[in-house]
């Protein structure tokens, strides 16, 4: 892994429209992310994601990928440069207010809530009946593969099924952007790569853009439509999951 951007760096560039629009989920341009101890641990990157695609942030421990999904979501501060969703500048926005939903490798689920009330947590804060909130609940259960769990704890569920709920949650928002940092690298091999595959069908399925950071390339090629390969806080290289693996495989 850690001679990817060496094999792909100088075959393929990066590049953004001039201007960010309402139709593309995510623009970044000249972005820069500096610690509080002077590190720069993100360093002028430019990046696009289309509604409907899923990126992936491929790279190694400390490569930066992990710090550039926080600066989208609003976790580290921009130093410089521009972040877009949906066409609006994020700059100062709060986390909760980006239009993005986030999956983390632990999914983050509330164990005091059900299932469905996990699901239900974005949901409540919308306006919308309990009838109607019900009803977007089992839809989403249906679209992640587990009907009939709303009423089941979350401390009885698999890792797998852990990672649906965490998916269900963020769908159920309905912003059409995913962050994702590294969500299924908790779970064994074999489960790994069964749930990349239902991942990339559920967020295909929902129409929903993707940021997806992952250390496995393998993983990346199942998820994504382009690879992003991340190295020393920048984008050494960009481009289709075939041209990428072609270089890869050289």
């Amino acid at each position: 892994m850690s001679d990817v951007a060496e094999k792909v760096s100088g075959n393929m560039t990066n590049t953004t429209n001039t201007k960010p629009n309402g139709t593309t989920a995510l623009w970044m341009r000249d972005v820069v992310v500096t610690y509080p101890d002077g590190y720069e641990a993100i360093r002028g990157v430019d990046l696009e994601v289309a509604a409907g695609e899923i990126v992936a942030l491929l790279g190694p421990s400390g490569s930066g990928k992990s710090s550039l999904l926080r600066a989208v979501a609003g976790l580290e501060a921009v130093t410089r440069g521009e972040v877009h969703i949906w066409g609006r500048n994020v700059a100062g926005v709060p986390v909760h207010k980006r239009g993005c939903g986030m999956v983390f490798q632990d999914g983050q689920l509330f164990p005091h809530r059900s299932v469905a009330g996990n699901i239900a947590y974005g949901l409540e804060r919308t306006g919308r009946t309990k009838q109607q909130i019900a009803t977007e609940v089992n839809k989403w259960l249906d679209v992640v593969g587990l009907e009939g769990f709303g009423d089941r704890a979350i401390t009885t569920l698999s890792g797998g099924q852990a990672q649906r709920v965490a998916l269900a949650r963020s769908l159920a928002r309905d912003t059409g952007l995913l962050l994702l940092d590294e969500p299924l690298s908790a779970l064994d091999r074999d489960l790994r790569e069964e749930l990349a595959v239902e991942l990339r069908a559920i967020m295909t399925r929902a129409n929903t853009a993707g940021l997806y950071v992952t250390h496995d390339h393998e993983e990346a090629f199942t998820v994504a439509d382009r690879i992003a390969v991340v190295a020393d806080g920048r984008i050494k290289a960009i481009g289709p999951v075939p041209v990428i693996r072609e270089q890869l495989a050289k």
